[in-house]
C-alpha cells in the first residue's frame, strides 16, 4: 500500500500527521522547483498553518523533471518528513502540497495556475543557476539560452524567469493584481536579484510585459536547513515505520530556520507561529549565513570529496577538517559580518560545527558539490573581497577556492573521472584541460569574470593565494593539505 489520504488513518500512532483535512486545502501558492529542500522547509512551515486557513495550499511545479509529480500524485500529495539526529528520528506526514504540474509536459497549465486570481504567492528554489543571471554582478544573463527562447516564445517559456513575466503578463491582462514573488534561494538580497532580472527580461520583451511587473513584490529570505537527498535505505527505512509505502520521504535535521522581509501585498499564511521571523531587513541574516554555513559547507565538500569523505559527517572526522572550519568561521568569516544585536555569533558558529557532525545525516559532499560556480560568488568570494579591502588573511578561503577548482576539472586525485554537475563543466574542460601547472590553471579559471568579476581576475594577491594552495592540493592531496592548513600563519603573504 502507498501513502495516501486513504492509508493516513491507519499510520502508526507515533506518525505525527495533518491536523486539518487535506483534502478541504485549495492552492494559493505556487512553487517553482519543488525538490527536497521546498518540502522539508517551506512545505512544513505551511502545513504547520493550514489548520487556520487552507486556502494557502501550495501547487508545486518542476521545470524540468516529472519525478517528483510522479513519485508523489499517487500519494495525494502527502509525504513524510523525517527528522533525525544522534538521539533519535520523528515522523511527521505533510500535507500542504495538493497539486503537481510538470511545465516541460503542460506550460499552459502552469501559466493558469499562475495566472489565477487564487494564487497569491508565487516561490521559488530553483538554485542559483535557475535565475538566468550572471552570478559574478547579480544581473540577466541576457545572452542566456533560455532567455532567449523565452523572449521569442512567450506562450511557451522554459525559465522560471519567462514563467514569472508571461503569468504577470496575463494578470494584468484580466485586471488582477500581481502574485507576491518569493525567492527562498541562497542568493545574496535574493528578492533583490530575483526582481532585478524579472524587471530587466520584462523590458527586453516589451512595454506591455514592463508595465505587467513595475508593482510586483519580491520579499528577500534566508532560510536554513540541511536537506540531503533521499536514499533507497532512507526510503525502505521510512516504509517500515509506516508500514505502508512512500515513494519520496525527505530527511532532514531538528535545526529549521526562515526569516522573512514581510511584503505580501495580497496576504500571507501565518507563518510566524509555525517558528518563522519576520523583519524589514534580512540582509544581516542572509550575509551571516551565506559565508558561514554555506561558505563552510562548499569548503567541507571540496576539500572532503577530494580527501575520499562521502558524506559531510565523514569530512568533519578528517584529521584537521574540524579546526580548519573552526579557524575559517571565526577567523576569517566572522570579522566581515554585519552586526546582529543580541545574536551570540559564537553559538551560532559553535551549532554549525555540531551540525556538520550529525552522523545520523548522511548528506554527500558531491551533493553540496554541485553548481559551484554560480555558488562560489556568494559562498566565497565575497567574504575574501572584504578580506582584501581589510587587508586581511583568507588562506582558509582560498583554499576553498582552490579545491572547488581542483575538483571542477572533473578527476580525482587517483585519476578518476568525477561526475561534475555544473552548468559551466564544459567550459572548465576546455580552459584547463590542457593545462598542468597550478598558475596555468588558476590564471585559466580566472578568465571566468562573470564568476570571479574583473576585480579578483586581476588581482595578484587573491591570485597568488589561490596558486599556493591549489599547488598544495596537487602536490600533497587534499587530505595532507587539510592537516596542515589549521597551524597556517595569520597573513596571507
Amino acid at each position: 500500500m502507498r501513502l495516501s489520504r486513504q492509508t493516513l488513518p491507519r499510520l502508526p500512532a507515533a506518525v505525527s500527521r495533518p491536523d486539518y483535512d487535506p483534502a478541504a486545502v485549495a492552492v494559493g501558492i505556487v512553487h517553482l522547483g519543488i525538490g527536497a529542500f521546498h518540502r522539508a522547509h517551506q512545505a512544513v512551515f505551511t502545513d504547520a498553518v493550514l489548520s487556520e486557513n487552507p486556502g494557502w495550499g501550495i501547487c508545486g511545479v518542476s521545470l524540468r523533471s516529472p519525478e517528483t509529480r510522479d513519485a508523489l500524485a499517487p500519494q495525494d500529495g502527502l509525504y513524510t518528513l523525517k527528522v533525525q539526529d544522534g538521539s533519535g528520528e520523528r515522523l511527521r506526514v505533510i500535507g500542504s502540497v495538493v497539486e503537481f504540474l510538470c511545465a516541460p509536459e503542460d506550460p499552459q497549465a502552469v501559466l493558469a495556475r499562475m495566472a489565477d486570481p487564487r494564487t497569491r504567492i508565487v516561490s521559488l528554489t530553483v538554485t542559483e543557476k535557475g535565475y538566468c543571471h550572471n552570478p559574478a554582478t547579480g544581473t540577466l544573463d541576457e545572452s542566456h539560452p533560455d532567455v532567449l527562447h523565452d523572449i521569442a516564445h512567450p506562450d511557451r517559456p522554459r525559465s522560471a524567469v519567462g514563467f514569472i513575466v508571461e503569468a504577470l503578463v496575463r494578470r494584468a491582462r484580466a485586471g488582477t493584481a500581481p502574485f507576491t514573488l518569493l525567492s527562498c534561494d541562497n542568493l545574496p538580497a535574493n528578492g533583490h536579484v530575483l526582481g532585478r532580472v524579472v524587471t530587466r527580461f520584462a523590458a527586453l520583451r516589451g512595454a506591455e510585459a514592463a508595465a505587467a511587473v513595475r508593482d510586483v513584490a519580491a520579499p528577500s529570505t534566508m532560510i536554513d536547513r540541511i536537506v540531503p537527498a533521499t536514499t533507497a535505505e532512507d526510503r525502505a527505512a521510512v516504509a517500515a515505520a509506516l508500514s505502508v509505502e512512500d515513494a519520496w520521504p525527505v530527511v532532514t535535521e531538528p535545526f529549521c530556520q526562515w526569516v522573512v522581509e514581510d511584503r505580501f501585498p495580497l496576504g500571507r499564511p501565518a507563518w510566524e507561529k509555525a517558528g518563522a521571523v519576520f523583519v524589514t531587513d534580512v540582509s544581516a541574516f542572509e550575509t551571516m549565513k551565506l559565508r558561514l554555513l554555506n561558505g563552510s559547507h562548499s569548503t567541507l565538500a571540496y576539500l572532503g570529496y577530494l580527501a575520499g569523505a562521502e558524506t559531510v559527517a565523514e569530512a568533519m572526522a578528517l584529521p584537521g577538517m574540524a579546526e580548519l572550519i573552526e579557524g575559517l568561521m571565526r577567523e576569517e568569516v566572522s570579522p566581515t559580518l554585519p552586526p546582529l544585536a543580541g545574536f551570540d555569533l559564537a553559538a551560532y558558529c559553535e551549532d554549525l560545527l555540531s551540525r556538520f557532525r550529525n552522523p545520523a545525516l548522511r548528506h554527500r559532499t558531491w551533493q553540496i558539490a554541485m553548481d559551484g560556480s554560480q555558488k562560489l560568488p556568494q559562498r566565497l568570494l565575497g567574504t575574501i573581497r572584504d578580506r582584501r579591502a581589510a587587508g586581511a588573511a583568507f588562506n582558509r578561503l582560498a583554499l576553498g577556492v582552490a579545491a572547488w577548482m581542483r575538483y571542477a576539472r572533473g578527476f580525482d586525485e587517483k585519476g578518476q573521472a568525477i561526475d561534475v554537475r555544473d552548468p559551466h563543466a564544459a567550459r572548465i574542460a576546455g580552459l584547463t584541460g590542457r593545462v598542468t601547472e597550478p598558475a596555468g590553471i588558476v590564471a585559466a579559471y580566472l578568465t571566468m569574470t562573470d564568476v570571479f568579476g574583473e576585480d579578483l581576475a586581476q588581482d595578484a594577491a587573491f591570485r597568488d593565494a589561490v596558486t599556493r594552495a591549489l599547488a598544495d592540493l596537487m602536490l600533497h592531496g587534499a587530505a595532507a593539505t587539510i592537516r596542515s592548513r589549521p597551524a597556517l600563519p595569520p597573513h596571507a603573504g
